[in-house]
């Protein structure tokens, strides 16, 4: 009963971080957005997820990491969980030193004066956004995958 919790649990948040940066991925694509809107809106995201959303991933891997020391027997969903696993901290890693590195210089920056090289970080944080989303929603593929194989 225990090692069912543990991959309820383990579904479930990864189905919520990866979730979260999908929805990130499809409804905020910053493209066409002007600095100002940019700006504010880019705040206002940092601002409810860059703490919560570290701890939500971590969460995320410390479950799928046990999950696969419980099927440790099962070396194919063992093999995939700790593929998962990888998944999601490289997920972390770049969130870390690529997103959240941009994040703190554009929190100092002024809607009214945008520095010039807005557009610039505004791109790099986006491809940095679609590495970690890719990796996410691999690793939750790959999790809810394993249960699907495991009864």
């Amino acid at each position: 009963m225990p090692q069912r919790i543990i991959r309820f649990c383990t579904i479930v948040m990864a189905a919520l971080v990866a979730g979260t940066i999908f929805g990130i991925w499809i409804g905020y694509d910053p493209k066409d957005l002007s600095a100002p809107t940019f700006i504010e809106q880019q705040q206002s995201a940092i601002l409810a997820l860059n703490t919560l959303m570290p701890i939500l991933g971590l969460i995320t891997i410390l479950l799928t990491l046990t999950s696969a020391f419980l099927q440790r027997k099962n070396k194919f969903v063992f093999a995939l969980l700790l593929v998962a696993s990888v998944f999601f901290i490289l997920s972390g890693i770049t969130t870390r030193f690529g997103n959240q590195l941009i994040n703190s210089v554009v929190m100092t920056w002024n809607m009214d004066s945008p520095p010039n090289n807005w557009m610039e970080l505004r791109n790099q944080w986006w491809t940095y956004h679609e590495l970690r989303t890719l990796s996410a929603f691999i690793g939750l593929c790959l999790i809810v995958w394993t249960n699907m194989k495991k009864n």
